[in-house]
């Protein structure tokens, strides 16, 4: 009992930090330069809410304390199995219930976070699931006041990473809806937080000027900044993010200065209109220029044209997953297994 109350107490003066924004934007760049931070604990998502709240169904009332605890149980299995381990951190489901201040999943998010920090001497965690923007509301419901980071980046040099990686969307219309749905969210998120917690950090200026920008970001965590910051490559985490999987391959690598513009090279300019009638308006709301004569910008699709786009993803998505690497898939299997195994419950 002791234990559970000083886990419990000791996470009063820790504070959290949410990266918001859209996958493939830099995200686990930024993520393990803030890892170089003393102050920050910043392990690999394993995406907790994002996964857990479709199932919580399957938990029945989590006021019920064998429900709850179930859920924990399985929380803390996807955390443990995760594609890139937590290294120097134990999670366990007993400690995690017993520091629990309510039965919720957001309460299970705080508590395991929390604990990463505790752990490794850390005074911040920083959680790298972007689309917990959606959840910013349940996250504050346990007390959290995180301050959120909201990396974004061109979003046809987005869709052109996800086009070539094992997660996420595969056709230019589905890429393109997604990232303008997750930039309105964040923009909304950002009208309705405090200036002071609220961080927005371009990717191609953070390329062009990393340590310039590293440092910018640090006051405004009001933490000191550390040459580690731009050693991140050398790290441990770094190693163990790029071995578990090709499409963080870039991590181990210095600040790729040029990794700009590559949809201009490697789009069609088809698929280029196409992401810019979608989400044009967005690009240009961020500072980005459109690239197709407005006279070729379509205002909507037909249910025709998506209908096709639709089936063309599906498609699309099925091949890249046959041509995948064997080992890219298995360390992804565990995580897959535990979610489908929920799902049958």
């Amino acid at each position: 009992m002791w234990r559970a109350l000083s886990y419990s107490n000791s996470m009063n003066t820790i504070q959290g930090i949410q990266m918001i924004g859209t996958q493939r934007s830099g995200s686990n760049l930024l993520r393990v330069m803030l890892d170089g931070i003393r102050e920050i604990a910043a392990p690999h998502p394993p995406h907790i809410l994002q996964r857990f709240l479709p199932l919580l169904p399957k938990y029945g009332d989590l006021t019920d304390q064998s429900n709850f605890y179930r859920l924990a149980q399985d929380v803390c299995e996807l955390v443990t199995v995760n594609p890139v381990p937590w290294e120097g951190i134990t999670i366990r489901a007993d400690e995690v219930v017993a520091a629990c201040r309510q039965q919720t999943l957001y309460e299970l998010f705080r508590v395991i976070y929390e604990s990463a920090a505790r752990q490794t001497g850390a005074s911040f965690w920083l959680c790298k699931s972007m689309k917990n923007m959606l959840y910013a509301e349940g996250i504050e419901s346990t007390g959290i006041s995180p301050y959120y980071i909201y990396l974004y980046r061109d979003g046809r040099d987005v869709a052109l990473s996800f086009k070539k990686a094992i997660v996420g969307e595969k056709h230019i219309y589905a890429l393109a809806e997604n990232w303008k749905k997750d930039q309105e969210a964040a923009l909304r998120l950002k009208d309705r937080t405090a200036a002071d917690h609220f961080f927005m950090l371009n990717y191609e200026t953070l390329i062009a000027s990393p340590e310039k920008m590293m440092r910018q970001l640090c006051n405004f965590l009001h933490l000191p900044y550390s040459d580690r910051v731009m050693d991140y490559y050398k790290s441990r985490e770094s190693e163990n993010t790029a071995v578990a999987g090709k499409m963080w391959a870039n991590v181990t690598k210095p600040i790729l200065k040029d990794n700009t513009k590559k949809f201009l090279r490697e789009l069609s300019s088809e698929d280029i209109a196409i992401f810019e009638s979608v989400a044009g308006d967005l690009l240009q709301q961020l500072g980005y220029s459109l690239y197709t004569p407005l006279d070729l910008l379509k205002g909507s699709f037909s249910d025709e044209e998506i209908v096709f786009f639709n089936e063309e993803n599906i498609r699309l998505k099925n091949v890249f997953i046959q041509q995948a690497d064997p080992a890219d898939l298995a360390k992804r299997r565990p995580q897959d297994e535990l979610i489908n195994r929920i799902k049958q419950y």
